[in-house]
């Protein structure tokens, strides 16, 4: 045995995605970090081990512009190139890979921390370090730095450090929150095991263990979804555990857990109810995918009302989309639904007081044990939003570092410099406009070689019934004159639509009519209507216009997607069971959906020309969509045809670094595991080849160029610095999309 001591500038406890995100945020700002994970892959429960579906804001399609960015955006883009068919084994690769190309990251797999020295009255304490045995290698470690990240999920490391929890519903009246029981009490939200099969081309049979559960015994059959096509997370309702203690009946949940997979198994194969013979299995886990535990208590407890109302805190650093989704205690034995859900109208946000301890001075965490409320945690526990968050307090860590500061002072007299390094770091903070003052291109003039001044949706790919009312989505700056549909009509009819504003800028859903109109449309195939509606708002932003149904009228699908434009229907059929997933089809962003109308809207076109894609756009301060597109974007462009955009200073400015955020379509929902498949491996807005030229004393020249990219963010550092009065970025290719279309730059 060996006993050995590791210092850092920060120590991160978890190697789940928020403890991954949070390690590498730090890391790359020149923080020394010691990432430790009791496992032998990381990943968490989204590893190989456990296997579940990465989720976050976009809610599997329901929020719009809504895929987080940044380290954990870079993941998802990455696994859409590499693993498209959702192998866990490759995802894994993935997330390995962008941990070992931090050289400022020592990675510690199979160390299960479990001693922790701290000291201090119960207000005001500190950790001074936190102790690890390396299974398989007989190493124990201590890890000794200024601050600590706990990012376990069960919260092990802050609990043995004295730091504040909770386990459990809290009461109604403590938050006002209208899901919380009445009486506080210790249940919380079950544990999962998941199974994959596939066809083996031959006959198999299966011969039950022992231990195998015999459902028909149970209301499983009757109350659950069981098909035997199904595998992985289709299965996420085999949770059980949730008025039991879920660490310390860790054991017992799972035998429970792996004797109802077998029993499903065994009724799937031998039941004589399905087609099944040549099915077999291919995995079980073993590891049962905790749900919850501890949550610790900082600065701020983050509860239902907040995620309902958005509210648009000042310390915001992340943000999230799932719903309030809460289980039933019995897991799968319950009659009611599996879960239920609760939705805000749009993405909400996440306080930066809700990830660090409010008695332990330099504890920070990261995940589903973040300070929120039992009803809140019902939202903020998936793993992407976990991962936006540990990126959040990695941030926040080097910054404590850096300063030698505690975080809560981070909050008190550095909060706009994490918000600012957040930002510059392609980290969404949603609402929040870029301010760094050492951009160089906030102060050059900046034109294109082209500018899209026209919102027209003109490709038909196929005639869809207005049987029930759909809608588009599209960005007003700063008018809208008047709007065309191209229908068909089996007879002379009336088309009715309504203008209707957004209400927040982060939503996409109708808020308060502004206008409405209709026109009469005679009998006929593909034929452009005019609507005569009309809107100069007081500032951009989008316009949610409403055709009402009229199944005499048929509109057109376009072949091809325009960036900042969506189109919805209202009133579609769920993708999931009432008996796995109630949702309240009334809630504005569940009643309109775009699912099957993603990269496919209707065919329109707006009257009058628009400034949601001008080239200043790209320096404006905004890294996603809010209340538009925000970003430029060129007219088509062909196989031989270039577009540029320039930025032009008044006299020369010393460049040395350049950033590039491209557009990549966070409207377009990925995912690590087998939910399903997206048509292409690299988004198609991506600028795929493009170079960087220089004006120095009148002459052009290339300073920089790149090939084959598939990155969002490219950040290009020059050799030496160039004293230049322009700077010309010019693409060359994109990755399938007609247009150049580009985000941000920035210039250092």
């Amino acid at each position: 045995m060996r006993t050995e001591t590791i210092q850092s500038d920060v120590t991160v406890i978890g190697g789940g995605l928020s403890g991954v995100c949070a390690a590498i945020a730090a890391a790359r700002l020149g923080s020394t970090v010691v990432l430790v994970n009791n496992r032998p892959v990381l990943g968490g429960n989204s590893s190989s081990e456990v296997r579940v579906w990465v989720c976050g804001a976009t809610a599997h399609g329901t929020n719009r512009y809504a895929r987080e960015t940044g380290i954990m955006g870079e993941l998802f883009v990455e696994n859409q190139y590499r693993n498209p068919d959702g192998n866990p084994y490759l995802w894994d690769l993935v997330i390995l890979e962008a941990v070992r190309a931090e050289p400022n990251i020592t990675l510690l797999l199979n160390t299960d921390v479990h001693e922790v020295e701290a000291d201090g009255p119960e207000e005001n304490r500190m950790i001074r370090s936190v102790t690890g045995w390396m299974m398989g290698s007989e190493r124990r470690i201590r890890m000794e730095s200024p601050v600590y990240l706990d990012s376990t999920g069960d919260g092990l490391v802050g609990f043995m450090a004295g730091a504040r929890h909770r386990i459990g519903r809290e009461a109604a009246h403590e938050y006002g929150e209208e899901w919380a029981p009445d009486e506080a009490d210790d249940i919380t939200l079950g544990s999962t095991l998941l199974f994959y099969t596939k066809d083996a081309g031959h006959p198999v049979r299966f011969v039950p263990p022992s231990f195998a559960k015999d459902i028909t015994k149970t209301p499983i059959p009757v109350k659950r979804v069981i098909r035997s096509g199904d595998s992985g997370c289709h299965y996420w309702w085999i949770e059980w555990g949730g008025e039991l203690d879920t660490v310390h009946d860790n054991e017992v949940i799972r035998d429970e857990l792996s004797s109802v997979i077998y029993g499903i198994w065994d009724y799937i194969k031998n039941s004589g109810q399905f087609e099944s013979g040549n099915m077999t299995l291919e995995w079980v886990g073993s590891i049962p995918g905790k749900r919850e535990y501890r949550r610790f208590v900082g600065d701020y407890v983050l509860n239902q009302n907040d995620i309902i109302a958005q509210e648009p805190f000042s310390d915001r650093i992340a943000y999230g989309g799932w719903s309030i989704d809460l289980h039933p205690p019995q897991g799968m034995y319950a009659e009611a639904s599996g879960s239920k859900h609760m939705h805000a109208d749009g993405n909400y946000h996440i306080p930066y007081r809700c990830l660090y301890s409010a008695n332990v001075s330099n504890l920070l965490f990261a995940g589903r044990n973040i300070s929120a409320s039992h009803v809140a945690f019902g939202t903020t526990r998936v793993m992407a939003t976990c991962a936006i968050m540990g990126e959040a307090a990695g941030t926040a860590a080097s910054l404590c570092t850096v300063k030698g500061v505690t975080p809560r002072d981070i909050y008190i007299s550095h909060l706009q410099e994490l918000q600012q390094t957040l930002l510059r770091q392609d980290a969404s903070i949603i609402g929040l406009r870029h301010e760094d003052e050492q951009d160089l291109s906030r102060s050059a003039k900046v034109t294109a070689s082209s500018v899209r001044r026209i919102i027209a949706v003109d490709q038909p790919d196929s005639a869809v019934q207005l049987s029930r009312d759909v809608a588009v989505l599209f960005p007003v700056d700063p008018a809208i004159e008047g709007l065309e549909l191209l229908v068909d009509a089996a007879e002379d009819t009336r088309i009715m639509v309504e203008l209707w504003d957004t209400g927040r800028l982060e939503n996409y859903v109708p808020h308060s009519k502004v206008a409405e109109a209709e026109t009469i449309v005679p009998k006929g195939k593909a034929q452009w209507v005019s609507l005569p509606l009309a809107w100069t708002p007081d500032l951009p932003q989008n316009a949610f216009v409403i055709i009402r149904e009229n199944p005499s009228v048929s509109l057109y699908r376009s072949a091809e997607p325009l960036t900042g434009v969506l189109a919805f229907e209202k009133g579609a059929i769920p993708n999931a069971s009432v008996e796995l997933e109630d949702h309240d089809e009334n809630q504005l962003v569940v009643a309109w959906s775009m699912k099957v109308l993603i990269r496919q809207p209707f065919c329109f076109k707006v009257k009058g020309t628009t400034e949601a894609y001008a080239p200043e756009k790209a320096v404006g301060g905004y890294k996603r969509p809010f209340g538009g597109p925000n970003m430029w974007a060129s007219k088509p462009i062909g196989p031989e045809q270039e577009a540029w955009l320039q930025l032009t200073w008044e006299q020369d400015i010393a460049m040395k670094e350049i950033l590039l955020t491209w557009n990549d379509d966070v409207n377009e929902d990925l995912i690590n595991l087998h939910h399903h498949r997206t048509s292409f491996e690299i988004i198609p807005e991506l600028v795929k080849s493009y170079r960087i030229e220089a004006r120095v004393q009148g002459q052009w020249s290339t300073v920089a160029s790149a090939v084959d990219n598939r990155r969002r963010s490219n950040r290009i550092q020059l050799k030496d610095a160039i004293l230049a009065d322009a700077l010309r970025v010019v693409i060359e290719e994109t990755n399938g999309t007609s247009y150049a279309e580009l985000v941000e730059i920035r210039v250092y």
